[in-house]
């Protein structure tokens, strides 16, 4: 008998607490809404399944070291990536890889949309700081509004790494939903004759020009935010792989198996960090609430931003409403959701192009606005 109470003591069932069946019924969640509805699959599938992984309860502090928060167990050494910022430049490596900035230098004008994008994050911030977060703290939950995964772990591994978890988890959680918490933002903010606004198709852009903006937008950004080189050097440096015609392989690589295998590991570990009985506070769901806010905020703000420009544009440069809202850097379903309601409103009035150009200034911006946070509080 005594053995059998030892071996039920070791068992799941013994250390479950209604924490853990709150967050397997969120990876749970996570998982069907990847498959069932379709919303970033390669996204949600490993977070959902980390999640899983990361709520089999076990019993702590005995040795097995097997939890995420074990030092010297698998799951541990795996996250030191996310805790590091290992995974966040490669992820951008790969992103630079498979990126086209030609919507964005046919039409330079539209990567002020990406910009304005980045008002939601530093709102949070101040809302964030009233509400008692530290200021580093608080800087790494106001990122959440660029729809920017990567960035948000990557500086809140510098600022705030005991929240780590909670933002990783926020912010992805904010790109998957894209398709879901847009458009009524979007709706809200236009009128059905601005939807159907229709823009001059943009201009062809030559290879030459394609080359040189990876080098020179290397320079201009990091030479303002130096904070933001480990992001921003690896999304152009694989942009140069991409454009350079000489290094087909190594672009390949880049967008397709390294960036696959990355974003497996860092699924997996993020999903696995919201072990209840770390993960589940009333800080938490806080941070859930205002990386809401700040998604919304940057949204709008694009959107704002955008019908202002309007008023001082030529008719024939104006520009669509609805692009503003691509200006977040949830890359591509920003431009794919302003592309659909685009349709929608008029079948023959494609916005994808368009909404391409403030989408990848949005990446871009997001690594800026967390470069200028960190040399701000560090």
């Amino acid at each position: 008998m005594g053995g059998l109470e030892q071996f039920f003591r070791f068992t799941g069932f013994a250390n479950l607490t209604a924490g853990h069946l709150v967050m397997i019924a969120v990876g749970l969640i996570f998982i069907y809404l990847a498959i069932k509805k379709e919303y970033e699959p390669l996204l949600l599938v490993p977070i959902g399944f980390g999640i899983l992984i990361g709520n089999i309860p076990f019993l702590e502090g005995v040795g097995l070291n097997i939890g995420i928060y074990e030092s010297g167990s698998v799951m541990n050494y795996l996250y030191q990536g996310v805790l590091k910022g290992v995974y966040p430049p490669l992820i951008f490596l790969g992103i630079g890889a498979m990126t086209d900035f030609s919507a964005l230098l046919s039409n330079p004008k539209l990567m002020l949309l990406g910009a304005a994008a980045q008002v939601g994050i530093f709102l949070t911030f101040l809302a964030a700081v009233t509400l008692g977060f530290t200021p580093d703290q608080a800087a790494a939950i106001g990122i959440i509004g660029g729809a920017d995964g990567p960035t948000a772990i990557f500086l809140s591994s510098r600022l705030a790494p005991e929240l780590i978890g909670a933002i990783a988890i926020a912010a992805y959680s904010y790109m998957a939903l894209v398709p879901v918490i847009q458009p009524p933002i979007i709706k809200l903010l236009t009128s059905e004759k601005e939807r159907r606004m229709r823009m001059k198709p943009p201009r062809s852009v030559s290879r030459l020009e394609r080359m040189l903006f990876p080098i020179v937008g290397l320079l201009l950004t990091c030479f303002v935010s130096p904070g933001a080189l480990p992001l921003l050097g690896m999304l152009f440096f694989g942009n140069l792989l991409k454009e350079s015609g000489v290094t087909r392989r190594l672009g390949d690589t880049a967008r397709t198996s390294m960036i696959d295998i990355v974003t497996i590991l860092l699924g997996v570990t993020v999903g696995a960090s919201t072990q209840a009985t770390t993960f589940l506070t009333p800080q938490s769901i806080l941070i859930f609430v205002l990386g809401a806010i700040s998604f919304a905020i940057a949204t709008a703000g694009g959107i704002l931003f955008a019908k202002g420009m309007n008023l001082v544009l030529k008719e024939e440069d104006r520009i669509n409403p609805m692009v503003g809202a691509a200006g977040v850097s949830a890359v591509p379903d920003s431009a794919r959701v302003v592309q659909h309601l685009g349709i929608k409103e008029d079948p023959s009035n494609y916005l994808l192009m368009h909404a391409m150009a403030p989408n990848v200034s949005g990446v871009i911006g997001s690594a800026v606005a967390a470069g200028i946070l960190m040399a701000y509080l560090m």
